[in-house]
């Protein structure tokens, strides 16, 4: 590790918390409907959408309601997205001739990205024509970010109402999001990526004589309006199979710290929104500094893992540190913390392979993921995870002092508890019971590519990231298979959609309850005590239910590895 190493990690997280608190204003004003800078453009536009699709922007709707619209409009969205995909050889703006995608594929994709994960089986470059990228994939990049911003600012309604049967309309929220926060972003991100050298073409592949004098076709598209969506969404799919470590998505140091900042940004923001909202700053900020803390312990770790490098390495005499994997152009300290990002923040973008990281290096994107969301997250979705955590926080304060456990003026109850249990157990079910299922299956152990330990964790951290609705890949694992590409879009959709229902069920309930003013033993939400007891909360519940996995996968090839032990290629 290197002081400039650290310096570039400084930057990057004060880049983020300068952001934090103008982001938090704007979003904060949209989702309000008060006036922002972009609304006289704006308004007209969206008033015309309201009556273009029947929608009464006053009317709001129940928790039920707001549910079962948000269901049945991505329902619609995967059968449109599946639609385009089978039929793509038939479709316009194909100029390189792609066939239409396998039924299974063009589940798993659908599944991936009308879920925000974003887990692709495929090369984008290869497999998939420039209409089914621009129509099919970035409406559902914009759409299912939009989603999580606004379950979340439903949420955060149900702490800041009282005596509401309402938690706001999803057609509003979705199309406030969309048009005023994602839209206008992506166009300014997409212009600076275009400078900074990314294509954005709808021409065919370009044919290039080498220095040799071969012949190389060089894939381009319509990329940058891609990656700007990609990234701030938390989306993570790759116009190209390299992803962000591909020249032509991630060119520049500069554009490798704009996608990471892009990343965090929308996330980080929206617990400037929920202080403001439910009328005290300080609850958003403590929310905040927890991320933080289990964010900075993550990057930590991996920085020094992969700047010790490898233990059978160091023995032959290399001590430069684990390059395997990464690219020379951004090194180990820019892999590192963009691994620990894109993972912090359900995203799946990767600027290097996490399946050649070192055990520990790989352990923590891992871990990450299994704690549900909650360091940054996805947008609006790491907030919304966060905030079920704090109800579990709350209720194990409340058992030590034997007192009904309150969280801004709302008691805490049996139903609220039951909800944010089943919204946390639910990953852990596809996490751990797929992963148990993919290693006794005969068509589960055809894909990993290694043995041993390193074996078992690319089959765990893949269907860990896809019930974390991350999309990224360990890489060692074969999974565009019937069995993966189906049992992968199970624990997408699983991952996805039972964490949202029990959180807009909470938001219903709290809604509903009246205000109770603080007393003598309510506990503080603001402070130190409480940023300890919400981040001790979460890591041991991260480790009483993933350590043992853990321990079969990274820990013992950590171990393997110190003591000189290795394991040969293959299933």
């Amino acid at each position: 590790m290197t002081l400039i190493g650290w310096f570039q990690i400084a930057l990057f997280c004060a880049v983020v918390l300068a952001l934090v608190k103008p982001l938090g204003a704007y979003m904060t004003r949209v989702f309000a409907g008060e006036r922002t800078i972009l609304s006289p453009v704006l308004v007209p536009i969206e008033r015309g959408l309201y009556r273009a699709a029947g929608i009464d922007a006053r009317h709001e709707q129940t928790w039920l309601g707001y549910g079962l619209a948000m269901l049945v409009f991505h329902a619609l969205g995967f059968v449109s997205l599946y639609a385009i995909l089978r039929l793509q050889d038939g479709l316009p703006l194909n100029p390189m001739g792609q066939a239409a995608v396998a039924p299974d594929l063009a589940l798993n994709t659908a599944v991936s990205f009308v879920t925000n994960t974003n887990w692709q089986n495929y090369g984008g470059e290869s497999t998939l024509s420039y209409l089914s990228q621009m129509l099919g994939l970035t409406p559902q990049n914009f759409l299912s970010a939009a989603t999580g911003l606004a379950l979340a600012v439903a949420l955060t309604r149900g702490f800041a109402r009282a005596s509401s049967r309402t938690v706001g309309s999803f057609w509003v929220d979705l199309t406030r999001c969309t048009l005023y926060v994602l839209l206008p972003l992506c166009i300014g991100l997409t212009l600076f990526y275009v400078w900074q050298g990314m294509p954005q073409t709808l021409g065919a592949s370009v044919d290039a004589t080498t220095l040799e004098g071969a012949r190389q076709t060089i894939a381009v598209g319509p990329v940058a309006s891609q990656v700007a969506i990609k990234m701030l969404g938390t989306n993570g799919g790759g116009f190209f199979n390299a992803n962000a470590a591909h020249p032509f998505e991630n060119p520049t140091a500069l554009a490798n710290l704009v996608q990471m900042v892009t990343i965090f940004a929308l996330g980080a923001a929206m617990t400037n929104v929920f202080g403001r909202m439910v009328g005290d700053e300080r609850q958003g900020w403590a929310i905040l500094a927890a991320m933080g803390v289990l964010f900075l312990a993550g990057v930590a770790v991996t920085y020094a893992s992969e700047a010790a490098g490898s233990p059978a390495l160091n023995g032959l005499g290399f001590s430069a540190g684990n390059m395997e994997g990464k690219e020379i152009r951004f090194g180990i300290v820019a892999s590192a913390l963009f691994a620990v990002v894109t993972t912090a923040a359900s995203c799946g973008a990767v600027n290097a392979m996490h399946d050649s990281f070192t055990a520990l290096g790989g352990l923590i994107p891992m871990l990450n993921m299994q704690l549900g969301e909650i360091i940054v997250g996805g947008v609006g979705a790491g907030l919304y995870g966060m905030l079920v955590f704090v109800l579990v926080a709350l209720f194990v304060a409340g058992l030590m002092v034997g007192r009904t456990p309150e969280y801004l003026g709302k008691k805490i109850e049996a139903k609220e508890v039951k909800m944010a249990m089943l919204a946390i157990l639910c990953l852990p079910l596809m996490m751990l019971g797929l992963t148990a299922l993919a290693t006794v299956l005969p068509a589960g152990l055809a894909g990993p590519a290694n043995a041993g330990p390193h074996g078992f964790s690319e089959i765990l951290y893949a269907f860990t990231s896809a019930a974390a609705n991350n999309g990224s890949a360990f890489a060692g694992l074969t999974g565009n298979t019937l069995f993966y590409n189906t049992t992968l879009a199970l624990g997408m959709a699983v991952g996805r959609f039972m964490v949202i229902v029990p959180a807009l069920a909470i938001a219903g309930s709290l809604a509903a309850k009246k205000t109770l003013p603080a007393s003598a033993g309510t506990l503080p939400t603001h402070g130190g005590l409480f940023v300890g007891l919400l981040v001790g909360v979460i890591l041991i519940v991260g480790g009483l239910t993933f350590f043992p996995a853990l321990a079969l996968g990274p820990v013992v090839e950590h171990l393997a590895g110190a003591a000189g032990q290795t394991f040969a290629a293959g299933g």
